[in-house]
């Protein structure tokens, strides 16, 4: 039932409160009452604090509630959130990409302490270890999304292959960023809905659609940077925009896909990775 009305679409009026609840934040904040606050006031750390600066005007240049002038001025936010969360999770500090997804939880929750635990079930629990140094789960996910092509997109499998292109040249921005600033807003909202409630599979099944549904496109495609063109165009049009339609397709284009499936799936490609080290 609750899977039901989480795919549907959650009412924004409700996001942040569903999302708190679903994903375990809501738990873990009650948990530990005033931890982020005394994050904040705790040790300083310059060289992480530099890293968040650097990219924070990198951040949503565009939007105006992210520029300096602005009041409330999100930046600030986004600055403590971002700093919290690599004092909580040294072995993360701070890495590219976590700006974008901080920045839209902080534009659906209006509230620094929750954007930080709602960045904490997806960093630590949600998406298994896409932001550590080495950044193995990142890879492997990648490389699980490769077998998946290979399996269910034969043809583009071997376009890729054949044109000897990496997988992290064409899709490392929509698992690193969870396709903010790749795919229309209402879109990326719709499929956090599902992320927070279902998991990681649901950045399987977004990949496998637009793949899928544009696949005659890609394979027209005959050189590199032609290949790298077609996955930017794919992620804009009516087929992205049309976010209802889209979410429909989500779940029935790719066809089955069990966690089962992508345990086994990232159990291979992370032993693979391992042994090229």
């Amino acid at each position: 039932m609750m899977k039901r009305y989480v795919r549907k679409g959650i009412p924004l009026e409700h996001r942040a409160r569903v999302w708190m609840a679903v994903s375990g934040a809501q738990a873990q904040m009650d948990q530990h009452p005033g931890y982020y606050h005394q994050l904040l006031q705790g040790e300083r750390n310059s060289s992480l604090e530099e890293a968040i600066r650097t990219d924070l005007n990198r951040t949503f240049p565009d939007n105006v509630k992210f520029r300096k002038t602005a009041e409330p001025c999100l930046q600030s936010a986004l600055h403590n959130v971002l700093l919290a969360y690599g004092l909580h999770n040294q072995g993360v500090g701070y890495c590219q990409g976590m700006n974008f997804i901080a920045g839209y939880l902080i534009l659906i929750t209006k509230n620094e302490e929750e954007s930080f635990w709602l960045l904490d079930a997806l960093v630590g629990r949600i998406l298994p270890d896409y932001y550590s140094p080495a950044m193995l789960g990142l890879k492997t996910d990648q490389e699980v999304l490769a077998e998946l092509v290979r399996t269910k997109l034969p043809a583009v499998a071997a376009l890729m292959d054949g044109h000897g292109v990496l997988w992290t040249l064409v899709v490392s921005r929509w698992f690193v960023c969870l396709f903010v600033d790749v795919l229309p807003v209402e879109t990326v909202l719709r499929i956090w809905d599902c992320l927070f409630n279902e998991g990681s599979k649901i950045i399987f099944r977004v990949a496998l659609t637009l793949i899928k549904h544009h696949q005659a496109l890609i394979l027209e495609a005959d050189s590199v940077p032609d290949i790298c063109d077609k996955f930017k165009q794919i992620t804009k049009g009516d087929f992205v925009m049309e976010c209802h339609t889209f979410m429909q397709k989500i779940f029935s284009e790719p066809g089955s896909l069990s966690m089962t499936t992508i345990s086994r799936l990232r159990e291979s490609c992370r032993a693979a990775l391992l042994a090229q080290g």
